[in-house]
């Protein structure tokens, strides 16, 4: 059997897209810009890890931050053009995934309650930090 080194590309792609977290960002992010309170929601994800991973995609170009000068400042954030590159992947992974994986106990949400936070609670949710 032949040795073969990972090409040092698909290497690191597997490396961020491996790293906890980072392919349900993404795939959160699909559906369009979000903010940070409506991302958080989705996972049971600290606020300061869900940061850093954010951090780390925006430094590998795959997600924008944008800062609005409002009050409360408003946030959100959206996926690149090579972070929108990645849906096909994502979408592979998912109809492999309903296929192959047997569901975990409980019912899987379906993407719009997912998806169905609004800006009201984030906004109140802001409003929470700022009080305190």
């Amino acid at each position: 059997m032949k040795n073969s080194t990972l090409c040092p590309r698909f290497e690191r792609g597997m490396q961020i897209l491996s790293q906890r977290w980072n392919g349900l960002i993404i795939y959160r992010l699909l559906s369009g810009p979000q903010r940070f309170c409506n991302i958080q929601s989705a996972f049971p994800v600290s606020g300061r890890l869900l940061s850093e991973r954010l951090k780390d995609l925006e430094k590998e170009g795959i997600v924008l931050r944008h800062v609005y000068p409002e009050t409360p400042v408003r946030i959100e954030y959206e996926l690149t053009d090579k972070g929108r590159a990645l849906q096909s992947t994502i979408e592979c992974i998912q109809g492999w995934s309903d296929e192959w994986i047997n569901e975990p106990q409980g019912d899987c949400t379906t993407e719009e309650s997912i998806l169905s936070i609004s800006d009201e609670v984030c906004s109140e949710a802001a409003a929470g930090v700022k009080a305190e």
